[in-house]
C-alpha cells in the first residue's frame, strides 16, 4: 500500500455509518428470531393463541431478514471494510471471512426455505398483520414437512455461527483488546 492510500485508508472507517446500521439491524433481528424459531417449533404447553402469535412475529421478522440480507449482501460487496489488522495471523483471517460468508448465505437462504416451506404447507405468510407475502410453491406438504426439518437445522446452524461471530467479537475486544469490535461499533 502506498503511502497516499495508507492515508486515505486510515481517514476513512472501517465500515460506514450504513454498513453498521445494516449490522446491528440484522444482528438485533436475529437474534429474536431464533428464540422465536424454536418457540414456533415445540409446543412447550403455551397457549395456542400465544403460540400463534409468536410464530406469526418469527414470519414476519423472516420476510424482512431475507431483502435485508440480500441489501447488506450488495452492500457490502460494493463497500468493502478496511482489512483486518495486520497482527492478526492468516487462519483467524479465513475464520472471519469463512464466518461473515456463511452468516450472509444463512441470512439468504434461511428465510427462502422458509417461505418456501410456508408457501407449499400451505399456510398464510403474515407481515405484521399488514399483509401477506405471496405463496411461492405450489401446495406439497410431504416437501414442506421435508422443508421445515431443514429450516430447523439451518437455524440451528445458524445460531451457532452467531455464536461463533459474537464469541469471536468479544475474544478481539476482551483478550486480545485490538479495535476490532469497535469497527462495527464506531466505524474507527
Amino acid at each position: 500500500m502506498t503511502n497516499a492510500t495508507s492515508a486515505h485508508a486510515q481517514l476513512r472507517p472501517a465500515y460506514t455509518a450504513t454498513a453498521r446500521v445494516l449490522h446491528w439491524l440484522t444482528a438485533t433481528i436475529i437474534l429474536i428470531m431464533i428464540p422465536l424459531g424454536f418457540v414456533a417449533a415445540n409446543d412447550w404447553g403455551i397457549p395456542q393463541q400465544t403460540h400463534e402469535r409468536l410464530y406469526n412475529l418469527h414470519k414476519s421478522l423472516g420476510a424482512l431478514v431475507f431483502p435485508l440480507a440480500l441489501v447488506r449482501l450488495v452492500y457490502r460487496l460494493t463497500h468493502p471494510p478496511l482489512p483486518l489488522p495486520p497482527d492478526i495471523v492468516p487462519l483467524q483471517r479465513i475464520a472471519a471471512h469463512a464466518t461473515h460468508w456463511t452468516l450472509y448465505a444463512l441470512l439468504i437462504v434461511q428465510p427462502l426455505v422458509g417461505w418456501i416451506g410456508t408457501s407449499a404447507y400451505p399456510a398464510p405468510l403474515p407481515v405484521f398483520g399488514l399483509f401477506e407475502l405471496p405463496k411461492i410453491w405450489p401446495e406439497d406438504r410431504a416437501f414442506s414437512e421435508q422443508l421445515f426439518v431443514l429450516h430447523r437445522w439451518l437455524g440451528i446452524a445458524l445460531a451457532v455461527v452467531v455464536a461463533m461471530h459474537i464469541g469471536a467479537a468479544l475474544h478481539h475486544h476482551l483478550v486480545r483488546k485490538d479495535r476490532v469490535l469497535m469497527r462495527m461499533l464506531t466505524g474507527s
